[in-house]
C-alpha cells in the first residue's frame, strides 16, 4: 500500500480538481456517477486508502456488508458462488467497504439463527446469496439494515433481488434446439428448489408452447431434493433427442450418466447447461449453455447495496442481468 498517494495526486491523473475528486470519494453530490467510478477505481488502483476508522466513527458506518452464502452452495464440487463472492468483495472495495462472508450453516437456516454479524453490529447491509428457505427468509425480512437477494428472489418478499435472467435465457436456448431439428425436448432440474431452476423451466416451457410442442411429464427429469442435495439422475423412457439443464453441473453429471449408459453426445442426443462455469469445459465434448455475467451481477448488487445504505428508503425491486448463448459442441443439428 502506498501511503503517500494523495487527493491531488488523483486529481492530477484524472484531470479534475482536488474537490472533484474528494466529493467522488466520499459520495457527495456535484459528480456525475459515472465520473465518481472512474475517480474511486483510479484511486484504488493508484493505492489511496481512506482512513476508515476514523471515516466509520464519524459516520456512524461500519463500512462492512454481509454476504450469506448457504452451507449447501458452498461445497468443493460448486464454484459458483464463491466465484460471485469474489466479485462482490472487489466491487465493495471500491467503494472502500469491506465483504464478510458468513456461510450459513444448514443448523441454524432449520433453526432460524441469524448471523453473530448482524447480533453484534458489524455490517451496514446484508446480501443473501443464494436461495433459503421461505421461513428464513421471514427471519431475514426483520432485519432493520438494507438487505437484498442475490441469485434468487421470493414472490412474497419485499427484499430486493439481483438475478440472470433466467426466463430469457432457457427460452432462447431451448428455441436454438428447436432451430436444429429437435423436437423431443426434456428438463432437467427440481421444479420446486430454486427460483432459477424454475424461471429456466418456465422459458423452457415458453419455447414449447410458442412452437406448438408438447410437454411430457416424463421429460421433467429431477435432479435434486428440495435441501438441494443431488439425486442420480434417472434417464426417460422413450428418450428425448435433447435435454436442456438447469445448470453445467447437472449437465455435467447427466453426460456421464448418458455415457455410461452407452449413448454418444451430440449423436445420439445432444446437451445443454447454465452458468458457464468450470463443469461446462470439464465435460466432453464442451456443453453449449448460457454465461452468467458474473462480473455485472456483482457490480449491480454492490452498487444497489451502497444507495441502500446511503438511503435506506431506496428501492430497485427485481433487477435482471442478461446472459448469453455460448455454442461448442454438445449439441447436434438434426436438419
Amino acid at each position: 500500500m502506498n501511503k503517500n498517494i494523495t487527493m491531488r495526486d488523483i486529481a492530477l491523473k484524472m484531470g479534475v480538481s482536488s474537490v472533484t475528486v474528494s466529493k467522488a470519494l466520499n459520495d457527495k453530490d456535484g459528480v456525475s456517477d459515472e465520473l465518481k467510478e472512474k475517480i474511486k477505481l483510479a484511486a484504488w488502483e493508484m493505492g489511496y486508502r481512506i482512513n476508515s476508522v476514523a471515516k466509520s466513527m464519524r459516520e456512524g458506518l461500519t463500512y462492512n456488508v454481509g454476504v450469506i452464502i448457504p452451507e449447501r452452495f458452498t461445497d468443493t464440487t460448486q464454484t459458483f458462488y464463491l466465484r460471485l463472492y469474489q466479485e462482490i468483495a472487489v466491487a465493495l472495495q471500491q467503494h472502500n467497504y469491506y465483504g464478510i462472508l458468513h456461510i450459513l450453516s444448514r443448523q441454524d437456516e432449520a433453526q432460524l439463527n441469524l448471523p453473530r454479524i448482524y447480533h453484534e453490529q458489524k455490517v451496514d447491509g446484508f446480501i443473501m446469496l443464494g436461495q433459503v428457505s421461505k421461513e428464513y427468509i421471514e427471519i431475514i425480512e426483520q432485519i432493520e439494515q438494507p438487505k437484498m437477494f442475490l441469485d434468487f428472489y421470493d414472490e412474497h418478499s419485499d427484499i430486493d433481488a439481483i438475478i440472470t435472467d433466467n426466463f430469457y435465457g432457457a427460452y432462447e436456448l431451448t428455441n436454438s434446439l428447436i432451430r436444429q431439428g429437435h423436437r423431443d425436448i426434456a428438463y432437467v432440474g427440481n421444479l420446486y428448489s430454486t427460483s432459477s431452476i424454475q424461471d429456466r423451466f418456465l422459458g423452457y416451457y415458453k419455447s414449447l408452447l410458442e412452437h406448438r410442442l408438447e410437454l411430457k411429464p416424463q421429460w421433467i427429469v429431477s435432479d435434486r431434493d428440495e435441501q438441494g442435495t443431488f439425486l442420480e439422475l434417472e434417464l426417460p423412457d422413450p428418450m428425448p433427442s435433447a435435454f436442456v439443464c438447469n445448470c453445467d453441473q447437472v449437465a455435467h453429471l447427466l453426460l456421464q450418466k448418458l455415457q455410461a449408459k452407452g449413448y454418444s453426445v451430440p449423436a445420439d442426443c445432444s446437451v445443454v447447461g447454465f452458468d458457464n462455469d468450470i463443469y461446462a469445459t470439464l465435460s466432453e465434448p464442451h456443453l453449449t449453455t448460457v454465461e452468467v455475467d458474473i462480473h455485472q451481477m456483482a457490480f449491480t448488487a454492490v452498487q444497489s447495496m451502497i444507495k441502500k445504505i446511503r438511503s435506506p428508503e431506496t428501492r430497485f425491486g427485481r433487477v435482471l442481468v442478461q446472459g448469453k448463448i455460448i455454442y461448442r459442441n454438445s449439441v447436434q443439428s438434426l436438419l
